[in-house]
């Protein structure tokens, strides 16, 4: 009786939440991050480390709730329980006035990778920490590989 208690899986609230990572983007986001460790080491590191530990799949096994690339996501900040939908983008495609967010900025790094009902920090450029909830993902258009 007491193995089966211990072999109770228990939940770790420190630990970053599981992300997963469309292997035809993989490269992409590798040479984004090494040509951003000059300009912005912090942010490329994290880039990194977050490819590091992410789950690399192909195309078809993605998971439709995961943000990826193109993916229209829906977040809510605890702190405030404000929402906000952003799409997120390469750095080529971004556009702040129509809320298309480039991969290569905090908030990008941050929500790549993650589901639906993840729960993560993130720190603004202010230095604020803020806890975040991923609240809806619509998955990206199809991509039209000629």
């Amino acid at each position: 009786m007491l193995a089966e208690m211990t072999n109770t899986p228990k939940k770790r609230s420190t630990r970053a939440p599981r992300i997963v990572i469309n292997a035809d983007d993989l490269e992409h986001f590798e040479a984004l991050a090494e040509g951003a460790l000059q300009r912005n080491p912090a942010l490329a590191d994290r880039l990194l480390d977050e490819i590091g530990r992410a789950r690399i799949v192909a195309p078809n096994k993605m998971p439709k709730d995961v943000v990826s690339i193109g993916s229209a996501v829906t977040y809510r900040d605890e702190s405030t329980g404000m929402e906000k939908t952003v799409t997120l983008t390469f750095p080529e495609d971004a556009d702040i006035a129509q809320q298309r967010v480039s991969v290569l900025t905090p908030i990008g790094v941050a929500l790549l990778g993650l589901a639906e009902g993840a729960v993560f920090y993130w720190d603004t450029r202010a230095d604020q920490r803020r806890m975040l909830t991923v609240i809806r993902v619509e998955g990206p258009s199809p991509r039209s590989d000629a």
